[in-house]
């Protein structure tokens, strides 16, 4: 009796939209040594920071909806203790925070919390921390519907060629911070929030492109995608030719739309709103940067900045040598969220850019497979600041970023 062979391996790529889409276009051959090689940075202070305030705005939510604790909240009381929890769960996964004076830790330590003082209050990640659960958790958390919701979608291959290519599909799949449902009030003066003064659904109800949605909608609830970002709000205009966070964030929550779509329980979604908390609390480097993108005209037209002519004033009169200018609350609140409307032509753009760069991956992966070196399946380019911060630099081949000759006496 003759066997029959086994049948190839069928298997359909996967990808995510935060570890390969926005990984890949920071720069290729970083991405390929990291997710592709588990090769982890040695300095993920970036990673570290963006998973504690995951992590921390989840858990309170998650301690606010079983007792609805009042805001404010306390920081020594309150939440220090949630971040001291965080932070021993990112050490098991082996993140740290690379500046020892970013963040205090009570794991392996003789202190209580009753021994913080004010100075351990002062510490980055902690200033934002409590910035962010006391600015937005008071109008966030009661429109919470879910959070952290895995969502899935399914596509066909970019290109495909029966010959070459894996797969005739690829997955995408992504993680939604918070998911909100509200019912539809056709004047938005409250929407599903009786008598509350709501900070996020202000700015809703100021967006022209929503209050539209709202007076055609047909549907009698809406959901809206929420997604924080441990960053300071980035440019709408970009000299980087690798990369454009400002789009990148925008196609994630264009994207993210569309797989919400695809599940059995999703209501239509009207907006998308991203929390840009580290504008809440400013480092140095990010008033550098602020500066140097309104004097270059770079910022979005979402914030009027006649509006601030003072806090914009402090901040181009503001150097590095000197204290950190005392911003107004409203400036800062609005530079932390940004509003992006949904609609059917841009979710089909997001898609297919998406596709390219599923394409591009797969590419390269395919020939590295067939036996081409990773350098030269991979292409090396990015900006400046990640060369520079990138493990990989001194064997990379990258010609714009040079390490410096050691010369030996």
């Amino acid at each position: 009796m003759k066997l029959p062979s086994r049948s190839k391996s069928y298997m359909i790529p996967e990808y995510s939209l935060t570890g390969d889409l926005l990984s890949f276009l920071t720069c290729n051959l970083q991405y390929r040594y990291q997710n592709k090689g588990t090769l982890p940075p040695s300095k993920p202070v970036q990673r570290w920071f963006g998973e504690f305030i995951h992590g921390v705005m989840e858990e309170a939510y998650l301690q606010w909806d079983s007792d609805k604790k009042q805001f404010p909240w306390n920081w020594k009381n309150d939440i220090r203790p949630i971040e001291d929890m965080i932070d021993i769960r990112l050490q098991v996964d082996g993140l740290y925070p690379y500046d020892e004076d970013l963040f205090y830790s009570l794991l392996n330590s003789e202190l209580r919390f009753e021994d913080l003082n004010e100075h351990d209050h002062k510490k980055l990640a902690s200033a934002r921390a409590e910035r962010a659960i006391n600015v937005w958790g008071p109008h966030l958390f009661p429109l919470i519907d879910s959070t952290e919701l895995l969502i899935k979608g399914i596509r066909n291959m970019p290109n495909y060629d029966e010959k070459i290519s894996r797969s005739n599909y690829y997955g995408i799949n992504g993680v939604v911070d918070v998911l909100s449902s509200m019912k539809i009030n056709r004047n938005i003066s409250q929407s599903n929030l009786d008598n509350y003064n709501n900070k996020i659904i202000e700015f809703l109800k100021k967006d022209p492109e929503f209050r539209q949605k709202i007076s055609h909608s047909e549907s009698d609830e809406y959901e809206i995608i929420i997604d924080y970002k441990g960053m300071k709000r980035p440019p709408e205009k970009s000299d980087n030719k690798f990369n454009n966070p400002w789009e990148n964030h925008k196609q994630q929550i264009l994207t993210y739309s569309w797989l919400r779509s695809q599940q059995e329980d999703a209501k239509p979604i009207f907006a998308g709103i991203i929390f840009y908390l580290n504008e809440l609390v400013p480092s140095k480097e990010d008033l550098v940067l602020i500066q140097d993108e309104i004097a270059h005209d770079l910022t979005d037209n979402a914030i009027d900045y006649a509006k601030f002519a003072d806090d914009v004033d402090l901040i181009m009169n503001w150097t590095e040598d000197d204290k950190a200018p005392n911003l107004s609350d409203e400036f800062k609140i609005a530079r932390s969220i940004r509003i992006i409307n949904i609609n059917n032509e841009e979710i089909e753009d997001s898609l297919n850019k998406f596709d390219n760069v599923v394409f591009k991956i797969e590419s390269s992966l395919i020939k590295e497979i067939k036996g081409c070196k990773i350098q030269e399946a991979w292409k090396a380019d990015s900006d400046e600041r990640t060369c520079n911060a990138c493990d990989f630099r001194t064997f990379c081949k990258n010609n714009s970023v040079k390490t410096k000759d050691i010369k030996i006496p």
